[in-house]
């Protein structure tokens, strides 16, 4: 396997498991379009469904509401808009979206668009300094009006800091109002475990647990129609059109059963990795302060702000050094953004610019911490010469 010499930005991407790359190559020579009758075809068919089958028994819910989709992003997006749009036709009071300010983009850009381009109602939901929903915050918007609420979509853990979520008590209030609850639990799901009958639809991402680019699921349950946003032959119970990915399929399902055959001992040793990264770094290096709940959060991400740096800055002096690692953060036509994660947890638009996420993951090693550890205070000391012009 080729990597990167110091790989730290599992949370991006992360490499194939094997198991997954075996399942993948197993079947990309075999012919067959899983729609088909004939033999070929149904040989397609049994791969997607003993796939479809393998996702759903890991994550606790029945073979028929696991969808096949071409990633998180759609997955998302078909859970956003479709239900929105489906909520609304059934009755037009239905206005409201209820978002955490700390939503991926996959769901904050379609929750925008539904403000902008379909008259929806949209509620930010805030945060605390951690990065985690208010409860109260979202009781209040609730109980205000439940029935003009289309859907709730709370993050199952942050991308960025980590924070996990209290999806479990965001789904009991959802359940006394009678209104949908949609996770992006793209981070989590292959990370923690996590039960998706918890909530009414949940996202997750093939590549981000092992598995192939290309290729992620939506789980919807029985008796929630979202409306589709792609058109065609309606192959996933007609809310997803496309001619399923097989190669794909399997991989996913691949990667989810390895990832879950070594979840606790991966995350008690991403834990441990992880801890002594941010001990380290913050006794190396001054001026450094940790984002996100220390407690309750991925056990891969380390989310770290440099005070005097710029984020970019400071990554491209890592990867001249040939260490892989994120801002976090976006960037708009090549002008540094402060995170809206940060900004949302109430950090300071200069602390946000200066932050780096660095996440393990199932490849990561005691020695990849250590050279970013070697790496850093000479890569800060200068990007902060830099930021001041000596």
């Amino acid at each position: 396997m080729t990597q990167f010499p110091v790989y730290l930005d599992h949370a991006a991407t992360t490499p194939m498991r094997p198991e997954a790359y075996t399942a993948v190559t197993e079947h990309l020579l075999e012919v067959g379009n899983a729609s088909s009758l004939h033999a070929p075809g149904r040989r397609a068919r049994r791969v997607v469904e003993e796939s479809r089958e393998a996702v759903a028994a890991i994550l606790g819910v029945r073979a028929g509401d696991v969808v096949f989709t071409s990633g998180g992003t759609e997955a998302d997006n078909l859970a956003v808009l479709g239900l929105y749009r489906a909520r609304r036709a059934e009755d037009q009071r239905r206005t409201r979206v209820l978002a955490t300010a700390i939503e991926h983009h996959a769901v904050l850009d379609p929750v925008e668009r539904l403000g902008e381009h379909e008259g929806a109602d949209v509620r930010w939901l805030p945060v605390d300094g951690c990065g985690r929903l208010d409860l109260d915050a979202l009781k209040s918007e609730l109980a205000a009006a439940p029935e003009t609420v289309a859907l709730v979509t709370v993050m199952w853990a942050n991308n960025e800091v980590g924070t996990i979520q209290p999806v479990a008590e965001v789904a009991a209030l959802c359940a006394e109002y009678d209104v949908p609850l949609h996770s992006d639990a793209v981070q989590a799901v292959g990370t923690l475990p996590v039960d998706a009958s918890t909530v009414d639809s949940l996202a997750l991402s093939g590549h981000k647990l092992g598995g192939p680019v290309g290729v992620g699921a939506l789980v919807v349950r029985r008796g929630l129609s979202p409306q589709p946003i792609v058109f065609g032959g309606g192959q996933e119970r007609d809310l997803r059109s496309g001619t399923l990915d097989v190669p794909g399929v399997a991989g996913l399902a691949a990667a989810l059963l390895a990832s879950m055959g070594d979840l606790e001992v991966r995350a008690h040793h991403l834990r441990t990795l992880r801890d002594r990264l941010v001990a380290e770094v913050v006794e190396s290096v001054e001026g450094v302060t940790r984002n996100g709940d220390p407690d309750d959060g991925l056990p891969g991400i380390a989310h770290l702000s440099f005070a005097g740096c710029e984020g970019d800055a400071l990554l491209l002096l890592l990867d001249a050094a040939g260490i892989a690692v994120s801002r976090g953060s976006a960037c708009s036509a090549g002008v540094p953004q402060p995170s809206h994660v940060l900004l949302a947890m109430g950090v300071e638009p200069l602390a946000a610019r200066g932050s780096l996420r660095i996440s393990l993951g199932h490849t990561s090693t005691g020695d990849d911490v250590d050279r970013l550890v070697e790496a850093l205070p000479p890569a800060v000391a200068r990007a902060r010469r830099a930021g001041t012009g000596r």
